[in-house]
Parts: C-alpha cells; structure tokens; sequence
C-alpha cells in the first residue's frame, strides 16, 4: 500500500499542496486531473523522492517498488542500441549469467578429487537454479514484444538510440519502465509521443498490468478506457472518486452546481448579519444581538468555488469560399536521398473536408502535411492548389517562430484579426494564459507556453485551409474545448495529425491513414475507422484459419476502394458448417448480452424504487403542514437531493448498458462478432 500523508508544500506564498492525504491499493488504476499547475506532476515527483516538501510523508512497504516516467528529461546511453539500451534493465541477470559461465569454466579446469571442487559445484547448483528462475531465456521475447508494441520495428531495434528523437526516446524509456514490472507505475503524459496504434496498445497493455498504474493524462479517451479510480487536485487538496474520467465530470458538475448554491445562500447569510451588525451597532439594547453576530460570522467557515477559465465562444474568421477541389496530389514521389517515403501516391482534398490524419510515427504523416504546405520539394508527380486556397500550418516549431521580445498579448494583436483586446485576453485564458500571464515575453515563456501562444494565434487566422500537426500536446482538458469547439464550426477545411480520438471525433467527417509508402482514406470519424480496422483484422484472421470450427470458413474483404463500406462474405463447405457457424455466433451473442440484460434489469429495478420514493417525497412536500417542522423540512430535502443524485446516476448507467448492448447486437448484424463471444 502507498500512501501519502498530510502532504504539504508552498511556491512562494501559495500552497500548492495543502495537507494532502491519499492511500493507494495495488491493482488501482488512477486517473490524477486537474488544471495545469494544480501539482499533478509534483505529487508524482514528491512520491519518487524527487521533490522535498515542507511537511508530511509518503510511506511504502519494503516488498514494494516504485517506476516513473517523467514528461521530459530521458537520455539513454547513446552507444547502445535500442535493445541494448532497454536491456540495462536486466544488467543483475547478465551479470550472473557471466558468473554461471565463469564457474563452470573454471570448474572444467578443477579435478573432481580437489579438496573445494564439491563446494563449487553446489554454488554452480544454486546459481543455475536462480538463473533458470529470472526467466532469462524469454527476455529478449519480452523487449522485442514491448518495443514493438510501442511502435519500433525489427530494423529499429539494433539501431544506435543516437538516431531517435526525443519522442522515440520517451518510448524507449517507457518500455524499460513497463518491463521492470514495478508495483506501482507513475506515468506523466505518457500518450504524447505515441500514435494511435502505440496509444492502443499501451492501453491494452496497462489494463493487464499486475501493479497499480497512475497516469497524468489530458486524453479523454485513453482515460476513460484506463482508468476505474480518478484523484482531482483542486486548490491544493485531493478529491476521491469511484470511477473514470467521464464519471468524475459528471459528479465534479454536480458537486460543484451543490457548492455554487450553498455559497450563494451563505454570502446572503453573511450579508444579512452584517447589514445587521452595521444597523444596531451602537444601539445599547442590541449589543447582545450584535457581539453574538459577530461571534457567528467569526466562525463561519466560508464556502470557496474553485475558478473555471472564462469560457469564451470562440470562432474562427468566416474564411473566403475555395473551389470545390482544395488540393490535389497526383502521383507524387518524395524521397530523402536514397530513402523512398512515398511512390506514386494519389490524395484529393475537398471543401469542407475535416480530416484526421492517423498511422504509425514514421509512416511519412508529417512529411505528407508538409508536402500539402509546400514546405517539402516532391521528386515526382504534381501537387496542384485549388481555387483562392490559403493554407495555414501549426506544428510544434511554429513555437519558435514568434517574437521573442513581444509578449503573449502583443502577439495576438499583431495578428491582425481585428479582435477587441477583452476577446483576446479571453482567448488566451483558455490556453492557460491569465491575469499578467498575457503580459510574459515570449522568450521567457517555457516550450509548452509558447506552442499554446502559436496556436491561440492560429485561431485568428482567416485562412480558409488550416493544417494542424499534434496541437493537443500541451493542451489541458478546457484548452482543448476551446479549440475543439471552434474547428467544429470552422466553415473551411482542415487536417489534423493528433492521436486524441476524444478530440478528433466531433471534429472529424474522414480519416486519411498514412502507412509506408501508401495513402486510405475512410469516410467518418476515427472511432468509425479503428471499428472498421478491427473488422479486417477479424476477417484476416478469419480466413487465414482460426480453431477447428473456423477451419472450412473464409471471407472475402474487397479493399480496392478503402472509402466504401464493405461487408464480409461467408463462403462454407457445407450447410451442417454454416448451421454450426451460425449456432456459434448465436451462443456467442448470448454470452455476451446475458450479464448485461441481467445488469439492465437491475437497475431498472433501482430506478423504479427511486422514482417510487421522488414521488412519496414531493407528495410530502404539497402537504400543508409540511414546512411546519423545520428539523423535518431538513430530513426530507437532504433525502430528496440524495434520491435525485442516485436516480441520476442510475439513468446513466442504465444509457451505458444499453449502448453496450447495441453495439454488441451491430457487431452480431455485421458479422464481426467473434464465436468465442470477443
């Protein structure tokens, strides 16, 4: 068990960490929220021992160990290679391997006769037995498995870490963490360096883990589909709640509603007894009244509301009408001297379009939206802009384009949008930028503060092709809204490189899959697309040959035309394989409906109850008599609040059990039901 103890740390004269108390279970899988400098990686820090604070504790068994990966800050050895360099892990299992081979060389030197030749073949013994028992025989298995299901291949395992950027190198630091196989892992933005096929299957990955994971994320969707535990940090202390990220913004709504209601009746309360107070103050019969007032507001402990960011309804610039056809590629070849990236490869780009540009990091996406820039020379083929097409481009170097001697404010200005400054400074609250924050020059802004300025900026452009390349990076939940809802109603047409699914999805009405050398295109979101991925891998794996009952089946996927829909065919060798078959996928639907429906049928049984006992309730309440008895008015209206609460919370569940069902029942209608129920 870890737990942290009345944790308290202060920057300056602000407590940033205010006798902070948690306890964390192994198994645990927690989401830790909050707004960007609320102390979310410093709590990882001070839990690591890499942070000292000004009082309290953190406590851990012996038996138990600690993993941490930092935002930032990784360098491996550069004369390794990339296995080498993930393999330092296991340097204590080496070592005795190296000293098994030692003693048995010098044990074959020995005559058996000799007077310590039985003492050291016991040792050999002993140390064969613990050699045997590392696991030592599987564990390259295991690093190649991990690296490549973070996004490495083959050929990239013996290559130098020297020719890995510094996201590649999160990777490889992330892989040597999950092989270490620690009891509780702290991860720090781990999701901002993978692709959506890595994020995947890191996900898959932890949801299996033996240990407790704690993870620092701005992704929804990887949250959500993680997490069964989530630890807000709001003004310096921690809040507990039972479930994912979806579930505690919910709750945290209606927390927060409550806490807005009973401030506003407590300042009234307060108002009323100082306007009291101020009223017979020097009235001589009213001195026991006042001293007693006074006494109340004294220990009134006041009910504060955390601050959410202004929210502003953001728009871009109406952009002026392109043609119907934005840009087109046709044929196009690029090469890096003798390294091919593309060949022949074909894209047309239509008004309006919303694109995600999704695929495996170093597929060429980065390479492809630069071509669309013409900040890229193509060595074949032609690149052809349509009609009145202005473009502008976000990536991460935008940053370092902006004036350093201006500072956030000025920058906004100078883009020309013609915006009211109180526009502007709302704007760039959102990203983070509040109070004299807008008055910081550029050059003293960190990394992360300047890609938010670049992309504030952006906004106010009136370009009517906007090309983003990983904008959510250094984006909290609320920057994200910002810039979410302002490209849903965008009236251009955009591209998108971003692994955030949660981000993407609204946003979004195709998907261009960038892969080695070739281009897809689906039409839809990217939850559409990884649904329609899953389903050629069923049917792949379905006609190369399965278990016995699979045997005589195969299908038929016709991927000329990755924009259509297309349905699998069964072909059987008899109708007795067909019935089979079909018997199989009705068992397999049962399977998985059954615990639901059972779980359906409960809480509707919940809900009926507490529909039941509203409705008792606000009978009670049109009695007459009823507000004759104050201590009974209390009793009754905390009930009824509570019952609303849980018959909410009901509904939502009951929605979510539902939707599992019918997406369960599209999977049966589609045939991508799998016959073992998966």
């Amino acid at each position: 068990m870890l737990q942290c103890s009345n944790i308290r740390l202060s920057l300056g004269d602000r407590a940033l960490l205010d006798d902070l108390s948690v306890i964390i279970n192994p198994g645990d899988r927690i989401g830790l929220v909050g707004p960007n400098g609320a102390g979310k990686s410093t709590l990882l820090k001070i839990i690591m021992g890499l942070q000292e604070v000004d009082g309290g504790q953190v406590s851990l068994s012996k038996s138990e160990s600690l993993g941490y990966l930092p935002q930032d800050g990784v360098e491996p050895d550069f004369s390794l290679s990339v296995v080498e360099e993930v393999e330092t892990i296991y340097q204590e299992i080496f070592d005795l391997e190296r000293d098994v081979q030692a003693l048995q060389k010098s044990l074959g030197e020995l005559n058996p006769t000799d007077a310590d030749y039985d003492q050291k073949l016991d040792q050999l013994g002993i140390m064969q037995n613990q050699l045997e028992q590392s696991g030592l025989y599987s564990l390259r298995s295991k690093v190649e498995k991990v690296l490549s299901g973070l996004g490495f291949s083959s050929v990239d395992f013996h290559r130098t870490t020297k020719e890995f950027s510094g996201g590649w190198l999160m990777r490889i630091a992330l892989a040597k963490l999950l092989l270490q196989d620690p009891t509780y892992l702290l991860l720090d933005e781990p999701t901002n360096h993978l692709d959506i096929e890595s994020l995947q299957w890191l996900e898959q990955f932890l949801s299996q883990y033996n240990g407790a994971v704690i993870v620092v994320s701005h992704d929804r969707s990887f949250l959500d589909g993680l997490t069964n535990r989530t630890l807000a940090i709001r003004q310096g202390s921690i809040h507990d709640y039972a479930g994912n990220y979806s579930f505690y913004e919910r709750k945290w709504a209606e927390e927060r509603e409550l806490l807005v209601n009973a401030q506003k009746n407590q300042e009234k309360h307060i108002k009323e007894t100082q306007e009291f107070i101020d009223r017979f103050r020097y009235k001589a019969t009213k001195a026991r009244q006042v001293q007693s007032r006074i006494k109340q507001l004294e220990k009134i402990d006041q009910i504060t509301v955390e601050e959410e960011l202004g929210s502003v309804s953001f728009r871009f610039p109406p952009p002026e009408r392109t043609g119907q056809v934005v840009i087109t590629l046709d044929q196009v070849t690029k090469r890096y001297g003798a390294h091919e990236i593309f060949n022949g490869i074909d894209l047309e780009i239509e008004r309006e379009d919303k694109i995600a540009v999704v695929g495996p990091n170093g597929a060429g996406k980065s390479t492809l939206i630069r071509i669309l820039c013409g900040l890229e020379p193509i060595q074949g083929g032609t690149k052809k802009l349509g009609h009145n097409v202005q473009h502008a481009y976000f990536a991460q170097h935008q940053a370092d384009e902006l004036d350093q001697k201006e500072d956030a404010l000025g920058i906004m200005m100078s883009a020309g949008s013609g915006q009211k400054e109180s526009t502007l400074r709302s704007l760039l609250g959102n990203f983070l930028f509040t109070g004299d924050d807008v008055f910081k020059k550029v050059k003293v802004l960190s990394g992360g503060e300047k890609s938010r300025l670049a992309l504030a900026k952006m906004l106010l452009s009136p370009a009517n092709f906007l090309i983003f390349d990983e904008p959510t990076n250094h984006l909290d939940m609320s920057s994200k809204a910002v810039l979410q809802h302002a490209l849903q109603q965008y009236e251009g047409t955009c591209m998108i490189v971003s692994h955030d699914r949660s981000f993407l999805d609204p946003i979004v009405n195709k998907v261009l899959e960038v892969q080695p050398g070739k281009l897809r295109v689906f039409l839809g979101n990217v939850s559409y697309y990884l649904d329609k991925k899953k389903e050629e891998a069923a049917l792949a794996s379905l006609s190369e040959g399965g278990n016995s009952s699979k045997s005589t089946a195969s299908a038929a996927y016709k991927s000329s035309h990755p924009t259509q829909s297309t349905e699998p065919v069964q072909r059987f060798a008899s109708k007795k394989d067909q019935k089979r078959w079909e018997a199989e996928r009705r068992n397999a639907l049962s399977k998985r409906i059954k615990p639901i429906k059972a779980k359906i049928d409960r809480v509707e049984a919940d809900i009926e109850k507490a529909e039941n006992r509203l409705a008792e309730i606000e009978s009670m309440m049109a009695e007459t008599d009823f507000y004759e008895d104050p201590i009974r008015v209390k009793e009754v209206s905390i009930e009824y609040e509570q019952c609303k609460k849980e018959l909410t919370d009901q509904m939502y569940q009951w929605e979510e059990y539902q939707q599992s069902l019918e997406h369960i029942q599209q999977e049966f209608d589609q045939g991508t039901l799998g016959t073992d129920g998966a």
